[in-house]
């Protein structure tokens, strides 16, 4: 519980990108939300919380509130100690992959077009011969 008011940054100099991405995404999806919150309260989507009612105050402070402990909330969980040497261990690990170059990628994208669009065709087969058993046995 001390971890959720403390201020300050663990293991500052590891794992930084991957802890920045995770923040970062973390961030976004709760000013999102609040944006979100924000135009539903303009709209008056919530019939007890409309803005007549509440002020135009409420309309703007509680997406912003929200914004506010989202940010927070995404900062103290990229250093909680626990999370954190997770994602730590998580960028150590993605150092050690093998990254396919730019010729074994598109030959592997070219496998995976080519059997995508066999399994359709063999699908489709399938479907028509299912839709014209079940025609000939009047089965709707």
């Amino acid at each position: 519980m001390t971890e959720l008011f403390a201020g300050t940054i663990y293991k500052g100099r590891q794992g930084r990108i991957v802890r920045q991405v995770t923040g970062l995404a973390i961030w976004l999806t709760f000013w999102m939300g609040a944006w979100q919150l924000y135009e539903a309260l303009r709209a008056g989507f919530f019939e007890s919380l409309k803005s007549s009612t509440y002020g135009p105050t409420f309309t703007i402070a509680a997406p912003l509130l929200m914004a506010a402990l989202g940010t927070w909330f995404g900062f103290r969980l990229v250093n909680w100690p626990k999370f954190a040497d997770f994602l730590i261990s998580v960028e150590a690990e993605m150092t050690k992959v093998s990254w396919p170059t730019k010729t074994e990628l598109y030959r592997a994208s070219l496998v995976v077009i080519f059997t995508m669009a066999l399994m359709a065709v063999v699908l489709f087969v399938f479907d028509l011969v299912w839709q014209a058993i079940f025609d000939w046995l009047r089965v709707s």
